[in-house]
């Protein structure tokens, strides 16, 4: 497909951009709801299965976490905050970049997608709505599971602050879509499985998910390091809504990585999309 092939993108008319957006987004909802089960499978799995381990296993057998010298503030009160980060982060790329890379691929899916009375980069937006509407659910599911799954006496104690946490996670999941669309559509199909196999797990694993950036300051160098990393604005801006009596990253720089950082990666992401689809 050519940019000649597309010369209705640069007449369609305005007023049909709105219908034919929550048209698209309708449709891939009403996929997500037939394949719920599924979804909330692998969703909850890992989020359990660390808050079981960590949270109710090793308190039982002699094994719990002291953080910082205080009991007051258990490794659960650590942990809410960073698994809900690695939930998010992780469903807004499979969300949008999987499904990305095998229209692209093997099934031209994408070809159908901007045949509608849109411009291009709207069937894009809707691919990041679509992902920024999965993880919300993540959130909302487990929230839950990572508050009252833990050994007696290990609870997490939660402070929050719910219109920041809205906030906050509503740009976190803005800028984890924007992601997922910016690497669906640089990545070559037949490496998509680097993106998980690789990049994830050294990105979580240094994503301030299990310690808050604060605890880093014995090793600055790292401490600087990780600023890089998406997922460390992320866990901390959940800390910040959630838990601010242990030490967070400075409030502006969680949000001017969230807001600004979401901004420009949905613009990017947006523009790649647009030339990957007029040059198939």
């Amino acid at each position: 497909m050519t940019i000649e092939a597309l010369p209705h993108q640069l007449v369609r008319p305005r007023k049909t951009t709105l219908p034919t957006f929550m048209a698209l987004l309708s449709r891939d909802i009403r996929v997500l709801r037939r394949e719920f089960g599924m979804f909330l499978v692998r969703l909850v799995m890992q989020p359990l299965l660390f808050v079981f381990v960590f949270v109710y296993v090793l308190p039982k057998i002699g094994g719990g976490f002291e953080v910082s010298g205080n009991p007051n503030v258990t490794f659960a009160t650590i942990l809410v905050p960073g698994l809900l980060a690695v939930s998010v982060n992780f469903q807004g790329l499979q969300a949008v970049a999987l499904p990305l890379v095998r229209e692209f691929s093997w099934s031209k899916e994408i070809e159908d997608r901007v045949l509608a009375p849109v411009r291009v980069w709207v069937v894009g937006f809707e691919k990041i709505m679509v992902g920024v509407f999965q993880s919300l659910i993540a959130a909302a599911i487990v929230l839950p599971v990572t508050y009252f799954v833990h050994a007696p006496g290990q609870a997490p104690h939660l402070e929050p602050n719910w219109p920041l946490f809205v906030i906050v996670l509503v740009f976190s999941s803005l800028l984890v879509s924007a992601v997922g669309l910016l690497l669906g559509t640089i990545i070559d199909p037949n490496k998509i499985s680097l993106l998980f196999s690789v990049v994830l797990l050294p990105v979580t694993f240094l994503g301030c998910v299990y310690y808050p950036w604060s605890a880093l300051r014995p090793i600055p160098w790292l401490q600087v390091l990780v600023c890089f990393n998406p997922l460390v604005y992320i866990s901390e801006g959940f800390r910040w809504a959630l838990t601010p009596q242990i030490g967070h990253m400075p409030a502006w720089a969680i949000t001017l990585a969230l807001v600004a950082g979401s901004a420009a990666l949905t613009v990017l992401s947006l523009r790649t999309f647009t030339r990957r689809v007029v040059t198939i």
